[in-house]
This record gives structure tokens, sequence and C-alpha cells, in this order.
């Protein structure tokens, strides 16, 4: 019998309603396996009943070790990233990837790897670029793509990101993607594997993300880049070779440029906090010494030490200015 096609599914900020709206409209009995992630975190999902109570097609969290089958939308639960392995599915309290778990990427490498043709990746709404690096991987591997148009999408960064760096077959408004998923799955999928061989940065980063794989040395996959992970301080390598650019440590944490550059900057704005609290602080110690200096008769020394005081509590003060004014803000 010839496997089905499976249908990887990618949202972030504002995917709950795309996703309702997307499950809405496709047939019951779907002949395709559909796997999600919807970026929630360690947050209660309630997403498979509000997707089920939409669409004709079952909906659950997904569940490690079980075989999927066609007709069923398979949730990834909070803080677990989901892939496929072989024919079931695989859920790891591995390390983050893009600063967020479950994360876009790791499902559609497995499912690239694992799929070949039969893969079709879908990247929805959300902000900033996971599922970019994924779908250049169903790519590689034979598969096909589709991106929610950038104009229909609540947060456009994610498509947009996806269009820039991934080569897309479909870039569709929302209410056009279930009509392209259902002639896509109509054809029949191939008896067999014909896109050549499968690309060894494709198979090791899925094999990374299953922890069958040691990180050791980083040097087989890319180059020590001088950056370090905001998640655990180790030293982050640029994977070679890869499309997009992207990082990754011995820990396992993994990075696309945009996703870095947000996890920096969080962790920017917490040493910039624990500054300014380090110097309140300071001033408070030095107003106390202040004071117990003058009630012993040390006029000049408690003077010195409430004028010194007093302009540290001003440092303090124009460092959180900054930090507030920072016009980055969270983006």
């Amino acid at each position: 019998m010839k496997q089905p096609y499976v249908v990887a599914i990618g949202a972030s900020t504002g995917g709950v309603s795309a996703l309702q709206e997307l499950a809405a409209k496709l047939p019951p009995n779907f002949p395709a396996i559909m796997l999600v992630v919807q970026h929630i975190g360690i947050h209660r999902s309630v997403l498979p009943e509000l997707l089920q109570g939409r669409g004709p097609n079952p909906a659950v969290h997904a569940t490690h070790g079980l075989r999927p089958v066609p007709g069923t939308i398979y949730v990834a639960p909070p803080d677990r990233h989901l892939s496929l392995d072989g024919d079931r599915l695989s859920l790891r309290c591995g390390p983050k990837e893009n600063h967020t778990r479950p994360a876009i990427d790791p499902l559609f490498r497995s499912v690239a790897l694992h799929c070949r043709e039969r893969a079709i990746g879908v990247l929805l709404t959300g902000q900033l670029d996971d599922g970019a690096a994924g779908l250049c991987a169903i790519k590689q591997c034979g598969g096909r793509t589709i991106v929610q148009d950038p104009q229909t999408a609540l947060e456009p960064g994610m498509p947009m990101n996806a269009l820039l760096q991934a080569e897309i077959d479909f870039c569709l408004a929302l209410e056009d993607i279930p009509a392209a998923l259902v002639a896509m799955v109509s054809a029949a999928p191939p008896s067999a594997p014909d896109a050549g061989e499968i690309p060894e940065d494709v198979e090791r980063e899925v094999r990374i993300n299953q922890g069958t794989d040691t990180l050791d040395p980083l040097l087989q996959v890319g180059q020590p880049s001088g950056l370090t992970c905001p998640d655990c301080g180790g030293a982050l390598f640029e994977i070679e070779g890869g499309r997009p650019l992207r990082f990754r440590c011995h820990t396992g944490h993994a990075y696309s440029p945009r996703n870095l550059q947000y996890a920096q900057r969080e962790v920017v704005e917490a040493a910039l906090w624990s500054g300014a609290r380090a110097l309140q602080e300071k001033a408070l110690l030095l107003r106390r010494l202040a004071t117990v200096a003058r009630s012993s008769g040390q006029t000049a020394e408690a003077e010195a030490g409430e004028k010194r005081g007093a302009a540290i509590e001003q440092q303090a003060r124009e460092l959180a200015r900054m930090i507030e004014s920072d016009p980055a803000g969270g983006a």
C-alpha cells in the first residue's frame, strides 16, 4: 500500500483562529496525516477541542509513539517538541529551538526526512522566522510548501521570512489553502522517493532533535560564531551550508537569525535591569552608611556618602529610562 501524504502545519501569533478556519474548510475524512505545531510554550492548550469544534475531522493532542492515521489532526502538546520518527509520533522535552518549545522547524525537518515527496509544509501567521528552515528542508527532500499570504496574516513575519529564505510552491490567502491541500493530496502519493539523496545536514539535525545523535564535535556541521547561546550561555556554532543562516550550541539549542536577535534582546534587557537594581542597592547602602556616620558625628563623611549615593541613584534612573525607551520594543 502506498503511504499517505503528511501535512505539517506551523503557526504562531494569530494561529489559533487561522488553524480553526483551515480546519473548518477541510473535507471530512481528509486523506492525509495532519501534524500541527502552534507556539504555545508551557501554557495549557485546548486547541484540539477548538479545531474539532470547527471542522469535520477529529483533533487530538499528539502522544509519544502513536502511529498517526489520515483524517485526524495531531497537535503538539504544551512544552513538547513534536516530530515524526519513521511512521510514529515523537514527543520530546528537548532543548528549545528558536527560543520556543514546541517549535515548528523540528517538525518540518522530521517530516521532510521521513516522508520525502509525501511531505507538505504549511506555514501560517506568526512573528519572526521559525518555520523557514524547515520549509527549506521539505523542498530539499522533494516535498511541497505553502505559505499564507502575508497580507492575510495577523502577523506577517513568519510568512514573509519564509518567502525570502525558502523555495515556496504556493503563497495563498488563508481561505484558499484548504482547497490547495485537497488538490495536492487527491493525487496518488509516490510509491518510492525519487528526490535523490537526503541532505546530510537535514538528517543530522533530525537526529539531534530526536536525541539520537551527539552534538560533538559541532565542527562537523559548523564553525564557531563568536556568539553565545541566550538560553544556556554556551558557544554558538554557525551551521555551514545551511539555508537560511542558523546557529546551534552544544546543548542543542538552535536559532534562526531573527529569533536569535529576539532572544539576545531579552538577555540584554535582563542584564540591564540587573545593573539598574545593583546601582539602586548600592545607593541604598551608601545612604544607610551616611546615616550611621552622621549619628556618630562624622558630618563630612556623611555628606560625602549622601552625595555619592545620590549620584549613583541618578545613574540607576538614567539606565532605567534607557531600557524603557528602547525603540525595538518586544519585536
